[in-house]
């Protein structure tokens, strides 16, 4: 996975994160939680989208994205 595509629709209320090419998408999913699965056709998950995502009064920023990378094991350092 090089890149994470994150879309914040103010007036549809939703977050979408895709973890993957979005064209690769062939299954959608509603989970009892109210958030969709975006799946390949080898229904891997490459995406996700919460319904009704409202950021809270905390942040009045917007998202904040945290991330991690971690180094290669077979690096030597």
């Amino acid at each position: 996975m090089e890149k994470i595509k994150i879309i914040h629709d103010v007036q549809g209320s939703t977050l979408t994160i895709w973890l993957d090419d979005p064209q690769k998408e062939a299954i959608c999913e509603e989970t009892s939680e109210e958030v969709i699965l975006m799946k390949d056709s080898s229904n891997r998950i490459i995406g996700f989208e919460l319904l009704h995502y409202e950021p809270c009064a905390i942040y009045p920023l917007g998202l904040t994205v945290e991330t991690i990378i971690a180094a290669n094991a077979s690096l030597n350092t």
